[in-house]
């Protein structure tokens, strides 16, 4: 008699939790209303043309956010920097200083190699010492070789320790078809990049070192009396744009990394190998403009945001909170927010013990019947295991479930 009372109960509760089991493919308007963040955009989708094609060598545009190739030509074609180069010296120091290892006001000594670079100079003296944050300013804005070579002789005791951590830091980053030869981009035999690995270092400046990269955006920089202009351009054409570096070789021709944000889009073009430096600017405009038009960053799901409550099976509690680690953030040619759609897919069955962070499903995201996310669902919130005879009675009613699905 206990018995079937027992599983009278049993089939009664488990009546109950088919009830509360939510479907593990969720149509898209079950989810939150995504969030883009940019600015409003046509109802109708825009017809995209082809990107156009620049008077360069080689070329890239990449949206800064995402890291996704809105346009290239010849990205991954090896090439001569010039002083693109000091984009990486500039971020090693930075790095030091963002991470408190060095002091803006720390005087560096200069040497007479040093001084006695030719090429684009900051006209330190040797013998003299100057504030680091002066030589880093020296480097971004006036694009000196004296500067550059000082600050990677304080960094690594001499130059040629500092272009190995250079090429260090560019196999870190994925700069995979890079190497350096020297801090300042004078030319030397294999001293060679992409416009796919300056992309991939101008992100890395932007992302790493929010703190010093308002400094690409200074447009003059006085030292020893002498006023020079920063090189980029841009800087005084478009207010948008706030960085990062101009090159020049007879070998190399007019490089330009730029970066411009409108709203909330950040673009980062690489162009090099350009005829001069009216050429460069107006290239590197062509292809930004290009971007804005028919682009878009567009965050669709926060971290830690919450998509669904789902039941939980031998725990204290009887719901976990699902949602993902990280945002969701896309870029979208523009007007195409309507062909998205997104599915959870959840697990079948939750069990506790649950942790912050325990994948229990996947989004996955498709434009236009194309996958193009699919991330983990997780636990937002920890749940703890249920006692013994919770844990059975769940058993039981799990079991039956089983029987009836």
């Amino acid at each position: 008699m206990v018995r079937k009372i027992l599983l009278a109960a049993a089939l009664l509760a488990t009546t109950s939790a088919f009830a509360q089991v939510p479907s593990n493919t969720l149509p898209t308007s079950t989810l939150p209303t995504p969030n883009p963040t940019a600015a409003p955009v046509p109802a109708q989708p825009v017809a995209i043309p082809q990107a156009p094609q620049l008077a360069a060598t080689g070329y890239i545009l990449v949206d800064a956010t995402t890291g996704s190739i809105i346009a290239e030509f010849n990205a991954e074609q090896k090439l001569p920097p010039a002083s693109l180069t000091k984009m990486m010296s500039s971020y090693l120091i930075v790095d030091e200083l963002e991470k408190g290892r060095y002091q803006e006001q720390t005087l560096v000594p200069i040497s007479v190699k040093a001084w006695q670079m030719g090429g684009s100079r900051m006209f330190v003296k040797e013998g003299t010492q100057v504030p680091l944050i002066d030589l880093l300013r020296g480097v971004i804005i006036q694009s000196g070789n004296d500067a550059t070579v000082a600050l990677a002789e304080y960094h690594s005791g001499n130059e040629d320790a500092f272009v190995d951590r250079m090429n260090q830091k560019a196999a870190e980053l994925g700069m995979v078809n890079t190497h350096f030869e020297n801090s300042s981009g004078w030319p030397a035999e294999g001293h060679l990049t992409t416009a796919k690995d300056l992309a991939i270092l101008a992100r890395a400046i932007i992302n790493d070192h929010p703190i010093y990269y308002p400094l690409h955006a200074e447009k003059y920089f006085v030292y020893n009396d002498i006023r020079q202009r920063n090189r980029n351009e841009l800087l005084f054409r478009d207010e948008t744009v706030d960085g990062l570096k101009t090159g020049h070789t007879e070998e190399a021709g007019y490089c330009l990394v730029a970066s411009s944000k409108r709203e909330n889009t950040r673009l980062i073009a690489v162009v090099m190998g350009t005829a001069n430096e009216k050429a460069r600017a107006a290239e590197t405009q062509k292809l930004l403009a290009y971007g804005f038009r028919y682009f878009q960053t567009t965050t669709l799901y926060q971290a830690g945001q919450e998509l669904s409550k789902q039941r939980v099976w031998a725990g204290k509690t009887d719901e976990v909170t699902l949602g993902l680690a990280n945002a969701i953030t896309l870029t979208l040619p523009k007007g195409r927010e309507q062909g998205l759609q997104a599915k959870m897919h959840v697990n079948e069955t939750i069990k506790a013990p649950l942790q912050v962070g325990q994948e229990l499903g996947n989004l996955t995201i498709e434009l236009d019947g194309q996958l193009i996310v699919n991330s983990p669902i997780v636990a937002l919130n920890p749940v703890e295991q249920a006692g013994f005879f919770a844990r059975v009675w769940d058993s039981i009613k799990l079991f039956f479930r089983g029987l009836f699905s």
